[in-house]
């Protein structure tokens, strides 16, 4: 398991360079793979990643037409497809909304920490966690196409705060 960040930033992490180096990571691997990461891929890609918490395609629409970007929802939704078809960014379903790949053209099983207090989202990349899932749905003789895990619980910084309280 690889991270070029920790799984929830602590209290002195630096997003701005958190974001730079997503955004350099998913250019590199869209040019490597002959991909067009396009003006309005690469601003939805960058809301994403704005924040560690999970957002909305509504809510990147409003954020777009703030920014006095003319999107229509088809636009954004074509965006995100095209960045979550070439694994740059992950849907969490439970939240209906999307999170940057901290493993950008790395072919992975997504498995997500959700803290329920401050709704940021941290994502694993566990093979041992695929492994296991795998070999029982092969006993079961289920061929899994695709998954994802959502894991709800606290974060470290948010048990840590109520505790202090």
């Amino acid at each position: 398991m690889t991270h070029n960040n920790p799984p929830f930033p602590s209290a002195d992490h630096d997003h701005k360079n958190c974001v730079s180096h997503a955004l350099k990571n998913a250019e590199a691997y869209c040019q490597q793979q002959g991909l067009r990461l396009t003006k309005l891929r690469h601003q939805v890609l960058e809301l994403i990643w704005a924040n560690h918490q999970p957002v909305g395609a509504y809510e990147l629409l409003d954020q777009l037409t703030h920014e006095g970007r003319k999107a229509a929802p088809p636009t954004v939704y074509r965006a995100l497809d095209f960045l979550m078809e070439n694994g740059l960014v992950h849907r969490i379903s439970s939240r209906n909304a999307y999170v940057g790949c901290s493993n950008a053209g790395h072919e992975h099983t997504a498995q997500f920490l959700i803290c329920e207090s401050c709704g940021q989202v941290a994502e694993l990349d566990n093979a041992q966690i695929g492994s296991v899932i795998a070999k029982g749905a092969n006993q079961l003789g289920f061929t899994v196409a695709q998954w994802t895990l959502e894991i709800s619980g606290t974060c470290d910084q948010c048990k840590h705060r109520s505790q202090d309280e």
